[in-house]
């Protein structure tokens, strides 16, 4: 019987903005001009290289970049190190632009809801399951889900670069459950990666898939949650 669940934060619970708003955010916050023709040009070279956290995997990767790619949510130096690495592998090599942009990825303004989220957490919390955010991060999100007016909806939060250990080790599950004060088998793990979040089954946690879409493209994958749960 599920007793509690954990969610993955990116691509589940919130979804970041597009590479055009984040480049666009940027520029004006330092306010470097920026044409049509070069903004295109950029926003595609940082899509290619998946330089905006949370945005589109790396297409291409920089030997020098894999090492400290592979272990970016490992702590907050790797993951701005492994970032600003590829912000300027994309070509983008005026400094104050690099922190813009890395920055940016960290604000509440930056992040979405999907849909159902909260409605999906509210009734989680109405049904007395607890909830725990299980994040490969770099940075305290917390903030994110206070400005969003969900923090209060979650009861713990384990993110990869306070921790030490990133998805899918089991260990970082194991400590969700700790922090829950529920065994594995009674929670399930909500999250859009398959190889990342995959990780809770080696401790017997269930595991629901979403699939990692736009939010105007993605209204209702949480719902059914509910049903699953027999909580509907």
């Amino acid at each position: 019987m599920i007793k509690g669940v954990m969610f993955d934060f990116s691509g589940t619970l919130l979804r970041v903005e597009s590479t055009q708003e984040w480049l666009a955010a940027a520029l004006a916050e330092t306010g470097i001009p920026s044409g049509e023709e070069e903004f295109g040009e950029t926003a595609r070279r940082l899509t290619e290289y998946g330089a905006l956290p949370g945005g589109p995997s790396p297409q291409h990767m920089p030997a020098h970049l894999e090492t400290p790619w592979d272990q970016r949510d490992i702590s907050a130096e790797r993951h701005r190190a492994a970032y600003c690495g590829l912000i300027h592998a994309a070509g983008v090599t005026d400094p104050e632009l690099v922190r813009a942009l890395y920055d940016r990825h960290m604000t509440p303004a930056a992040w979405r809801p999907y849909p159902d989220t909260e409605p999906t957490l509210r009734a989680l919390r109405r049904r007395g399951l607890p909830v725990a955010v299980v994040s490969n991060i770099g940075w305290d999100l917390r903030p994110v889900f206070r400005a969003h007016g969900l923090d209060a909806l979650v009861d713990a939060y384990v993110l990869s670069f306070e921790l030490g250990v990133q998805k899918p080790d089991p260990v970082i599950f194991k400590a969700a459950c700790d922090r829950l004060g529920l065994a594995p088998a009674d929670v399930l793990m909500v999250g859009d990666s398959r190889e990342a979040d995959g990780g809770a089954r080696a401790l017997g946690c269930p595991v629901h898939f979403v699939d990692h879409l736009p939010v105007d493209r993605r209204p209702g994958a949480l719902a059914p949650l509910l049903d699953l749960l027999g909580l509907a």
